[in-house]
C-alpha cells in the first residue's frame, strides 16, 4: 500500500478509536480540515493549534463534538474507508458517517473525501458528503432530541 494512503487510513482509524495522542502525532502543524459551509462544523479550520483550541473551547463547532455524542458505539465510529486513488500526496477515499441519536434514530451516509499528506504526515482534508441537508435534518433532530 502506498505510504501516504496508509496515513490517511492510520488517522481514519484513530478517529474511530477516538485515539487523540495518534492523531496529534500524524496531524501536519499546518492542519486543514474543509467542510461543507453548511453544517454545524462546517468551514475552513486551519492549523493543529486552533483545532486543538476549538475542541477545548467550542466542542459543539467540531467534528468531535458534534458525533462523538451521536456515535456511542464502534458499530456507529465505524467509517469502512476505502482508498479510492492516490495521485502524488493527494488521497481519495470513500467512507461512512454513521450515528444513532439518543431516541434510536439511525443515520447513514457515504462521504467521499480528498485528502493531503505533506511531509508524512496528514495535512488537508475535504469532505463531499453526498447529502448534506439529510446529515443536517438528522443532526437537528438529534439536537432537540438531547
Amino acid at each position: 500500500m502506498d505510504s501516504k494512503a496508509r496515513v490517511v487510513l492510520d488517522v481514519i482509524r484513530a478517529v474511530q478509536d477516538r485515539d487523540a495522542e495518534t492523531l496529534d502525532r500524524l496531524y501536519h502543524d499546518d492542519l486543514e480540515f474543509h467542510e461543507a459551509p453548511s453544517l454545524p462544523y462546517g468551514g475552513v479550520l486551519k492549523g493543529k493549534n486552533v483545532l486543538r483550541e476549538q475542541l477545548e473551547s467550542e466542542p459543539e463547532r467540531t467534528w468531535l463534538g458534534t458525533w462523538g455524542p451521536l456515535q456511542p458505539s464502534e458499530a456507529e465510529r465505524r467509517f469502512d474507508p476505502r482508498v479510492v486513488a492516490v495521485n502524488g500526496d493527494e488521497v481519495v477515499v470513500k467512507y461512512w458517517t454513521r450515528g444513532v441519536s439518543s431516541d434510536g434514530e439511525r443515520f447513514e451516509s457515504e462521504v467521499l473525501a480528498l485528502y493531503e499528506v505533506r511531509d508524512g504526515r496528514f495535512a488537508r482534508a475535504q469532505m463531499f458528503h453526498y447529502d448534506t441537508a439529510a446529515l443536517n435534518e438528522f443532526l437537528q433532530r438529534a439536537r432537540r432530541e438531547s
